[in-house]
């Protein structure tokens, strides 16, 4: 590994490793603002239009027998419809939140993919902004809903005194479960999408500037090694496509189960 690592120093142009300055871009306007605008600002609205765009085409050219485009996009729609809201929630409250769950699904799908688009190659959930956004939306709507339900008493001693537990045992369980309700269901929900999608994208470069720098710069029998490389970087990329996949299903899926849980009458 060391000879490999000196060989690529020693190439013409090097070998540059990915770093988490591939994340922060340089700013293309307004610089050091709140207005700030860099690649992944772009990247990010490029999505959401692509996003719309698909949709609005989608609901007007709806026909009573889909064609393929129309069955694509209505099986995302019953997708999440019927594996995550229904399956979670029940069908009496699917309908409720279901605008909600396939708003994040969405969104989470179109901006997991851009990592893999050429021309964008950088997933928007990469950096801890959108996935914030959407898991304050989450917690809001869990702590909304439980108040709205039991109260903000009721709610508070479902979830902090479950019942059952012999009381000494609540000095230790209450400020666990308090945790769980203010900060562990809504981090768990942006670090994991985060780590998956810095994870993927580091892997991704990683995997293309080795094959450039062995195919094109590395001299004698380490051209070999690109083509190990590019394989590994065909692999990665089928690869987070699945990952883009899973990371917006359980965001979602766990946004249902935790929306329900403020739901229910004992825990």
């Amino acid at each position: 590994m060391n000879t490999l690592l000196l060989a690529a120093d020693e190439g013409e142009g090097g070998f540059h490793a990915p770093t988490i300055a591939d994340f922060f871009p340089d700013a293309i306007l307004f610089e050091g603002t709140v207005f700030q605008i860099d690649r992944h600002w772009i990247i990010r609205i490029v999505a959401t239009i692509a996003l719309l765009t698909v949709f609005i085409v989608a609901a007007r050219r709806a026909r009573l027998v889909p064609g393929r485009f129309q069955a694509g996009v209505e099986f995302l729609l019953d997708f999440v419809r019927v594996q995550i809201a229904e399956e979670v929630l029940g069908k009496a409250n699917a309908r409720r939140f279901l605008p909600m769950l396939t708003t994040i699904f969405l969104t989470i799908l179109a901006f997991n993919l851009t990592g893999i688009i050429p021309g964008l190659n950088l997933a928007v959930t990469s950096r801890i902004g959108v996935p914030l956004l959407l898991a304050l939306w989450v917690f809001v709507t869990y702590w909304a809903v439980g108040i709205k339900k039991h109260g903000l008493g009721g709610y508070l001693k479902n979830n902090l005194f479950p019942p059952g537990v012999p009381w000494p045992i609540y000095f230790i369980l209450t400020p666990i479960e308090l945790l769980q309700l203010l900060v562990i269901r809504p981090g768990s929900l942006m670090v994991r999408l985060v780590a998956n999608m810095v994870a993927g994208h580091i892997m991704l470069v990683l995997c293309f500037a080795a094959t450039q720098f062995f195919l094109l710069e590395a001299d004698g029998a380490l051209r070999a090694f690109g083509v190990l490389t590019l394989g590994g970087g065909i692999f990665m990329t089928l690869f987070e496509l699945l990952v883009a996949f899973l990371q917006a299903y359980i965001f979602a899926l766990l946004a249902a189960v935790y929306i329900n849980m403020s739901l229910e009458e004992e825990h």
